[in-house]
């Protein structure tokens, strides 16, 4: 298909997390659109922030009193695959640090949760280097899914071939251009624990990466999987300027700043077209939809999105 010539945008349509009203309740309005003919549908899913919270908080936390938990994303992950078998789930990283699980386990049982929930892909965050880059290296041992980070530099560390700089995928006929960024280590991350790692420009390398995605591998749609942050009120980097500074990069999934959105964000690139730009808290307290409804008549992607709490 190549690229888009337009965009076009309808009403945002409910999709209800499980632990809400529970799993049955995914909408009817899929097999609706299924009739319509001349279109494909490209379900994603996607978390941020996950700090191993396997479990919802206790009864008694004081602000997430019995809510989350990745048994009930995963649950519901598998309900919606039942519907959808080619939908694509996603994680921006941090799914590291934050409960006994990580204490004992380290990334061992988050990592494979997620690679029995079939994740397509991660990126790396900030807390992944809690342990030292060598101990990621092991951790993802654990990970039947690629991790994709484009701008920090691995190769002069032991973690050098277990990453990818770019992911394309494929579903429908539909290519699926994947990329990663990662925040700045610096003044974040001990240089102890990151070793040989090297932070390269994200907005540098975002546009070398949707670049390439987009011409040289003919990718329909270019994801960003960012763990830069949401917005800042600084000029530091972040998903919001991200979309600005960039060309070919039609959907950013952040992280980071662990920021709870009732529905993504569209904004403008740099030549005046939509990026939509989400993120779903963290502490599996939410799961991110997104809809894509390509119509190949027209060439354009319409999406239908809502988050919603998980408990």
């Amino acid at each position: 298909m190549g690229g888009f010539i337009m965009w076009s945008r309808r009403d945002f349509i409910k999709v209800v997390a499980l632990g809400a009203v529970g799993a049955s309740a995914i909408p009817s309005y899929a097999n609706k659109l299924s009739k319509r003919g001349k279109e494909e549908r490209l379900f994603i899913l996607h978390t941020n922030d996950l700090h191993c919270r396997l479990e919802p908080f206790s009864e008694t936390d004081p602000k997430y009193p019995g809510q989350g938990g990745m048994n009930r994303i995963a649950a519901y992950v598998k309900k919606m695959r039942e519907k959808e078998p080619d939908l694509l789930l996603f994680d921006s990283g941090d799914f590291s640090q934050g409960t006994p699980y990580f204490n004992f386990f380290k990334d061992e049982v988050i990592l494979k949760l997620m690679s029995e929930m079939g994740y397509n892909a991660s990126t790396v965050g900030n807390h992944e280097f809690d342990n030292g880059v060598d101990e990621l290296n092991r951790g993802l041992s654990f990970a039947n899914f690629p991790i994709v980070s484009s701008n920090y530099d691995f190769s002069a560390t032991s973690m050098g071939r277990n990453v990818k700089k770019n992911l394309v995928l494929e579903r429908k006929g539909i290519r699926i251009g994947v990329y990663g960024l990662g925040v700045e280590l610096a003044g974040l991350v001990d240089p102890s624990k990151s070793g040989k790692t090297v932070y390269l420009n994200p907005v540098e390398t975002a546009l070398q990466q949707e670049e390439y995605l987009r011409e040289k591998e003919k990718c329909d749609l270019v994801i960003c999987l960012s763990h830069l942050g949401y917005e800042f009120a600084s000029d530091k980097i972040s998903d919001i300027k991200l979309a600005s500074l960039t060309r070919n990069t039609d959907l950013i999934l952040g992280g980071h700043t662990h920021t709870f959105l009732e529905k993504p964000v569209n904004c403008l690139n740099m030549d005046k077209k939509p990026v939509v730009v989400n993120q779903a808290g963290w502490a599996s307290l939410m799961l991110g939809h997104i809809e894509f409804l390509f119509e190949r008549d027209r060439k354009s992607i319409v999406d239908f999105s809502e988050n919603k709490r998980v408990g």
